[in-house]
């Protein structure tokens, strides 16, 4: 039976979800703080993040969230992570028992918290899931073959909700362990910047294996200190995602890293490429983390240093190499 569909936040990621399930019979609404962003998707029917997606007639755009909440089967919550408890606050008390998806990647900073646990905090009531995985908007909307992780406590949720999105081109895999999904998710933005940085320095395809491998050894070290399920790390959510955004600069973080190696300041690379970057956001947040689980994160360590300290981007990768030798486990 086909749902109605909330979902907050008309950024690109949003917009392509939405019209994935609008283009299979869903009924789906989007909220949006922009009214331009309204005009653009209700009467233009595109999106100014994706200009060559053809939004999907049962597809509609509103800036009443209260109206796109209530007459919702279930909500997708995709507005950058540190707009996350503002805006759940102003729709809170319409939801009453629906699921509500997290569909955005990051920690709050006041809390060092995963996004579920700040709805939580908001609504202890509240039934919770992440969905997650390496997923570009651009190509989900071209319908090219894509493979997410949805995690929940709520067993309903896991039976429910991934048979609405899948198909020939999208297929949902299940998951119990929600903060290792989240954690793997808000933290491979933070070595996809690394990523990018290493791209501009043009330190080859070796750098790029290293910083990949060594940056999900971090965030898998961190991960279990919170409290999740090692062997997530080396699924979708953290491996799958971590390959694909530190390997193409259609990853904002990674386009953000490269514009770092060129010398530009963080509020200039901001500027520059238009929408939220998440890592950028999230560093000083991994490492208030990294301080309080005392877990050794030297990748982390060192953007932190490039972005706040004044560490030149080629000095950052000579601390790196020249650290004290140790066996790769430790």
């Amino acid at each position: 039976m086909n749902k109605k569909v909330a979902i907050i936040g008309s950024g690109s990621w949003g917009v392509a979800l939405g019209n994935h399930l609008a283009s299979l019979g869903n009924n789906v609404m989007i909220w949006s703080f922009s009214e331009e962003e309204n005009d653009i998707i209700n009467n233009e029917k595109t999106c100014k993040f994706i200009p060559d997606i053809k939004i999907e007639n049962n597809l509609v755009c509103s800036n009443d969230i209260r109206e796109v909440v209530e007459g919702s089967d279930f909500i997708l919550h995709v507005t950058p992570s540190k707009y996350t408890r503002s805006t759940f606050k102003s729709y809170k008390d319409y939801i009453g028992d629906k699921p509500i998806i997290i569909c955005s990647k990051g920690l709050e900073d006041e809390t060092l918290s995963t996004l579920d646990k700040v709805i939580l905090d908001e609504m202890p009531t509240a039934r919770i899931a992440a969905l997650s995985g390496p997923s570009y908007a651009t190509e989900v909307v071209k319908h090219i073959p894509t493979a997410i992780i949805l995690a929940s406590k709520d067993q309903k949720i896991l039976q429910d909700i991934p048979k609405v999105f899948s198909n020939e081109y999208m297929r949902v895999y299940k998951s119990n362990d929600i903060i290792g999904v989240e954690i793997g998710g808000a933290l491979k933005n933070i070595i996809a910047f690394c990523a990018g940085i290493a791209a501009e320095l043009g330190l080859g395809t070796n750098g790029q294996a290293a910083l990949i491998t060594r940056g999900l050894a971090e965030i898998s070290r961190l991960g279990v200190k919170m409290g999740a399920d090692a062997e997530t790390f080396f699924g979708l959510s953290g491996l799958g995602d971590l390959m694909l955004t530190c390997s193409s600069d259609e990853s904002r973080n990674r386009r953000a890293g490269r514009l770092i190696g060129k010398g530009m300041t963080p509020e200039e690379a901001s500027k520059d490429i238009g929408m939220t970057i998440e890592s950028i956001d999230n560093i000083e947040i991994a490492r208030k983390l990294q301080e309080k689980y005392d877990v050794e994160m030297p990748i982390v360590e060192t953007a932190y240093e490039v972005l706040y300290k004044g560490l030149s981007p080629k000095d950052a990768v000579t601390k790196l190499m020249t650290r004290q030798l140790k066996f790769e486990n430790e």
